[in-house]
C-alpha cells in the first residue's frame, strides 16, 4: 500500500516500457516492510533539465533511479558527487537530502565489483583489462580502481574516449598503473567487456578469445542473454565468469545501502523479483 507516509523513489529515464528495477524493488520493499516505493517517470532528454528541479521540490522524494539518457546529463545538476561519478562522468543514483541537496553515485561498477567478490576474485594487485570507455565501462573501471588492481588497461574504439578515462582514473589513484591498451586478453586476471557487442546477432566478439587463458576471469555487461558468444566462448576455455544480469541484482544491495533501507543478498532480491530474462 502506498500511504501519505511512503518514501518515492523515482526511477527517471526514457522509454519507461522495458524498466526493471520496479519489478525488484517494489517486491522487495513489500516483503521487508519497508514503506518506499519505485516509480517509473517518463522524461525525455529535452525535458529533462527543466524537469529534474521541479521532481526534487517534492517533499516524500527520498531519491531517484537514473538511467538513459540522463546519465550524462544529471553530472552537472547535483550538489555533490562521488569519487565513482566523477570517474565515470556519470550518475545514476541520487539522494535527496533533508536540507533538499542532491548527492549522486554511481553503481554499475559497484555491482559488478560485487559479483567478482562474491565469485572469489581477488582484486587488489591484479592486472585488468577494461574494454569499453563508455558508460558502464567508465563506472566499472571506477569501481575496479577503489579495489587496488596493480594495473588497468582501458581499450576503446574511440582512443580519446580511452585516454580521457584513464586520465580520471590517474587523477584519483595514481598509485595504479593505468595506460590505453590493445583489447589482446593475454596474461590478465581479468577481462570486462564494457561495451554493446553482443546484444545483436552476428556481433563481433570484443575480444580474441583464442588468446584467453583459463586462469582469466572474464565479465560481461550484457544482459541480451544469460549466456553471451564472449560468456561461451569464455567458458570452452574453462575461464571463471559473470553474467550481465549478474551485474544488475548485485547493485541493488549496494542502492538499498545508499537510499538507507538496508541491503539484502542477489538471492533474497531474485527470489521475490517479478522479473524474468
Amino acid at each position: 500500500m502506498i500511504s501519505g507516509k511512503t518514501r518515492l523513489i523515482a526511477h527517471v529515464g526514457y522509454p519507461t516500457e522495458s524498466f526493471k528495477a520496479p519489478l525488484i524493488y517494489n517486491p522487495w520493499f513489500d516483503q521487508q516492510g519497508i514503506d518506499a516505493v519505485v516509480v517509473p517517470m517518463g522524461v525525455r532528454e529535452e525535458d529533462f533539465a527543466a524537469a529534474l528541479p521541479v521532481l526534487r521540490r517534492f517533499t516524500n522524494l527520498h531519491g531517484a533511479l537514473i538511467t538513459m539518457p540522463h546519465k550524462v546529463a544529471v553530472v552537472g545538476m547535483l550538489d555533490e558527487a562521488s569519487t565513482a561519478v566523477k570517474i565515470a562522468g556519470s550518475c545514476n543514483a541520487l539522494l535527496r537530502r533533508p536540507d533538499g541537496s542532491l548527492l549522486g553515485d554511481m553503481f554499475d561498477g559497484a555491482g559488478f565489483v560485487r559479483g567478482l567478490r562474491r565469485k572469489g576474485l581477488a582484486l587488489a594487485g591484479a592486472s585488468c583489462l577494461v574494454v569499453g570507455a563508455g558508460g558502464v565501462g567508465s563506472a566499472i573501471a571506477a569501481s575496479l580502481a577503489a579495489e587496488g588492481p596493480a594495473a588497468i588497461t582501458v581499450n576503446d574504439i574511440d582512443p580519446a574516449a580511452a585516454e580521457a578515462l584513464v586520465a580520471r582514473i590517474r587523477a584519483h589513484y595514481p598509485r595504479i598503473d593505468v595506460r590505453v591498451g590493445s583489447n589482446d586478453p593475454a596474461g590478465y586476471a581479468l577481462v570486462v567487456n564494457g561495451t554493446p557487442l553482443g546484444m545483436k546477432p552476428g556481433d563481433r566478439l570484443p575480444v580474441d578469445v583464442s588468446r584467453l587463458s583459463a586462469d582469466t576471469f572474464v565479465g560481461e555487461v550484457v544482459m541480451r542473454t544469460a549466456i553471451t558468444p564472449l560468456l561461451a566462448a569464455a567458458q570452452a576455455r574453462g575461464c571463471p565468469f559473470q553474467m550481465g544480469t549478474d551485474m544488475l541484482f548485485e547493485m541493488i544491495p549496494a542502492y538499498l545501502e545508499f537510499f538507507g533501507f538496508g541491503t539484502a543478498t542477489p538471492e533474497e532480491l531474485r527470489a521475490v523479483a517479478r522479473i524474468k530474462y
